[in-house]
């Protein structure tokens, strides 16, 4: 009896270690501009550096926490918005992909096919960034709006 119930822990462990794998293979990873590993997120929302550590959560709620849990913002799917943690709009996309401010100001692009984050800076293009495969609303709460600094 003790062998079976230590083949049978033996085999929750491998199942477990082979989800791990699955939900980490699942994740976005975040480049910079010059394309370096700069974090991820993952399926879940959870927003991970560079050293794996965890600095925030996209909730399926909606909101934008910090990594321990406070509330700094929220992201509307319907509406294609962020607002902040007092409720007001501090940006928002366009369907094509373009990210502005809240007093609509262009402030960049996000490429859904190729995952290429730009930041429009004095009318000139420069790439920030690299994300694809998660919410746009996401990537844009982290490479514009700071949420997860």
């Amino acid at each position: 009896m003790k062998t079976l119930k230590k083949i049978f822990t033996l085999v929750l462990i491998i199942v477990g270690i082979g989800v791990a794998s699955l939900t980490d293979a699942a994740a976005q990873s975040l480049r910079d501009g010059n394309y370096n590993y700069i974090g991820k997120i993952l399926p879940n929302g959870t927003v991970r550096n560079e050293r794996y550590v965890a600095i925030g959560f996209f909730n399926g709620d909606g909101t934008i926490a910090d990594r321990h849990g406070k509330m700094q913002g929220r992201v509307s799917t319907s509406e294609l918005a962020i607002y902040d943690d007092d409720g007001k709009r501090i940006g928002f996309l366009t369907t094509d992909g373009r990210v502005f401010d809240g007093e609509s100001v262009q402030l960049g692009t996000i490429d859904r096919n190729s995952g290429k984050v730009t930041e429009l800076d004095d009318g000139e293009e420069k790439t920030i960034g690299y994300a694809h495969g998660v919410s746009m609303l996401w990537i844009a709460a982290y490479y514009f709006f700071d949420f997860f600094d």
